[in-house]
């Protein structure tokens, strides 16, 4: 793979007008929120037994992209999710969801990937987690804060999408994703180099 490819991370588009569209913690068809709320956010495939559901917590327009509750759970449009599908597959995994008051298919996009590749000296600001914090010394060596995140492509290979290890709410996305989810019109995100 060529060290000239660019990758970006997708981000909630916080410019959408008349207000955006929130979408609440996947539940199960009881109606029971899931146990873990960062499942979809890990960067690891995910064994998923159930139909879930995504609930409004504010109606506005639709989104093609959305991310929703407190774990951030990425929800997608079909038109969405095919780009996924046909660019990505070996990195994503599409679960389908009810999102509630819509009729349209939407999914719940699982980035499946994470590539341990922040560069840390090319990122404007990190901050790590050290060993002798005891609230969270099982997390030592990964990130508390990245600004000005950049990434070290040498280590991607031949990754199109991916979560980045110590650092996982971001999702990154090579150029040629980002062009062809562009083309497409999406609604709900944008795009920031890294």
């Amino acid at each position: 793979m060529s060290m000239d490819r660019r990758f970006y991370s997708l981000k909630m588009d916080l410019s959408v007008k008349g207000g955006r569209w929130r979408l609440d913690d996947p539940v199960d068809t009881q109606g029971t929120k899931i146990d873990d709320l960062w499942l979809f956010g890990q960067g690891k495939p995910v064994a998923l037994h159930e139909q879930l559901r995504i609930p409004v917590e504010q109606s506005r327009e639709p989104l093609d992209i959305g991310f929703a509750g407190e774990g951030l759970t990425p929800v997608v449009a079909e038109r969405v999710a095919s780009i996924f599908r046909e660019m990505a597959p070996n990195d994503v995994q599409l679960f389908p969801v009810e999102v509630e008051g819509q009729f349209h298919p939407y999914f719940i996009l699982n980035v499946a990937r994470e590539i341990r590749c922040i560069d840390d000296a090319a990122s404007k600001e990190v901050e790590l987690i050290s060993a002798d914090e005891e609230l969270h010394a099982d997390m030592a060596g990964q990130y508390r804060s990245v600004i000005g995140l950049r990434i070290d492509k040498s280590k991607v290979g031949g990754a199109r999408v991916f979560r980045l290890w110590g650092w996982p709410l971001p999702i990154i996305v090579d150029e040629e994703v980002k062009d062809a989810l562009e083309a497409n019109g999406i609604f709900g995100a944008s795009f920031e180099e890294v």
